[in-house]
């Protein structure tokens, strides 16, 4: 039970985040948008190192000095899938003009922003997964307090995330606010969805636990560094994306030292 309510809280977060667009009235201002956005990527980097790669990398100390080889080739093949994802997947992302990923004419515009965020929570989901997947194995140091750490934290980020979604749905998608607040809600299922499938094939495969936390961990950078901090750093004034990185950041560094 511990376990399905963990895999569930990062959904509450951006199902929580969603329902903004009930009590919050025309657009996000700029400067909270960049500031909840490094805030999110702040969270993201602190969980891939101290949640992923650093029990990788503990979990390989039976290699000796090659213990950073599980953890160097997970991120990079994180890294390679999200890449892939990104090019087949049509997607636009705030404030874009364009899509990106295959051109798809008849796509609305507010399906290609879900469809953006989706992406995000694909590599949060496995993150979840691997981490639960990892303190369900008695073969493995993650403990189940730190399994909870790491999903309360990428829930913390969730919030925002889904809040930043159903808003510019509901002002420049031209839907509801029931509709936006259901559509922002929809691209968070795949986080759970993510996480069990990662629990199954870890299940199955235990000895390449550590190679799959850095595969959440690269897949996870890589939506950082390719989508989320760019987007906090657009136009004017990106030293408060910077700010809400660096309080997102230690906020999840905090959480799991103390609680993992």
């Amino acid at each position: 039970m511990m376990t399905f309510w963990g895999l569930m809280i990062p959904l509450i977060g951006t199902t929580a985040g969603s329902a903004c667009v009930f009590f919050l009235k025309g657009k996000i201002r700029p400067s909270l948008q960049k500031a909840l956005l490094g805030f999110a990527s702040g969270v993201m980097i602190a969980a891939s190192v101290w949640s992923l790669l650093m029990p990788s990398i503990e979990m390989s100390q039976n290699m000796g000095g090659l213990a950073f080889l599980p953890a160097a080739a997970g991120v990079l093949v994180g890294v390679f899938f999200l890449l892939i994802l990104d090019r087949s997947i049509p997607h636009l992302h705030l404030g874009a003009k364009s899509p990106e990923g295959p051109k798809k004419e008849k796509m609305k515009k507010a399906t290609m922003l879900v469809l953006a965020v989706t992406l995000h929570n694909i590599p949060e989901g496995m993150a979840v997964g691997v981490i639960f997947a990892g303190a369900l194995s008695s073969s493995s140091e993650i403990t189940m307090a730190g399994a909870l750490t790491l999903a309360v934290g990428i829930a913390i980020q969730n919030f925002p995330e889904g809040a930043i979604i159903s808003m510019p749905l509901k002002s420049d998608g031209g839907v509801s606010r029931g509709r936006a607040f259901l559509y922002g809600t929809l691209s968070g299922v795949v986080e759970p969805v993510a996480a069990v499938i990662t629990i199954l094939l870890a299940g199955l495969v235990t000895p390449i636990l550590p190679y799959l936390l850095a595969f959440a961990a690269g897949a996870m950078i890589y939506v950082v560094v390719e989508e989320l901090i760019p987007e906090a750093s657009q136009g004017t004034h990106s030293n408060i994306g910077t700010i809400g990185f660096a309080v997102g950041f230690v906020i999840m560094m905090v959480l799991d030292v103390a609680l993992g």
